[in-house]
């Protein structure tokens, strides 16, 4: 019987439920689940995000969950050249994804070469771009109260 590879890429900043369950949901789903941590070169220059916690903390903190045999650091935006250096099944994805331009597309090109992709239910309710936002806030909130002009946002 051959091994399915489980591949679930994130940021994996600001650590939190929503995360935890992808992950969880894709070991569920594979043999051996790698977890994709993207460098910080890569949030700055794809999503345009400074990331809170380092690559290499980030990639430990990830390293260190249960659900996860195996650390990958993204160093490139093309999915299909991660596949060419893991060599991954099974690529997971929350459903926020499915349906748009860039899921189909992600799906189109993994069929191509044999990857199925797997949806997990999207934690709405938690997300970094919320917490991003509430830090931001509170930063902003606590500069004014000193009398200081932020920066933030």
């Amino acid at each position: 019987m051959a091994v399915s590879i489980g591949y679930a890429a994130g940021a994996f900043d600001l650590f939190h439920i929503g995360h935890l369950n992808i992950l969880r949901h894709a070991k569920e789903q594979c043999d051996l689940l790698i977890a994709g941590v993207v460098s910080d070169e890569m949030l700055r220059e794809v999503k345009g995000v400074e990331p809170f916690v380092p690559t290499v903390e980030r990639a430990q903190i990830v390293r260190d969950i249960r659900y996860v045999d195996h650390v990958h650091i993204e160093t490139v935006p093309d999915k299909l050249e991660v596949w060419r250096e893991v060599g991954f099944t099974h690529f997971f994805k929350g459903d926020d994804w499915r349906g748009t331009e860039k899921g189909l597309r992600l799906e189109r090109e993994f069929a191509a070469v044999g990857v199925q992709v797997v949806y997990f239910p999207y934690t709405a309710h938690t997300s970094s771009s919320q917490l991003r936002r509430a830090l931001d806030a509170a930063v902003i909130a606590k500069d004014e109260r000193r009398g200081i002009r932020s920066d933030v946002g």
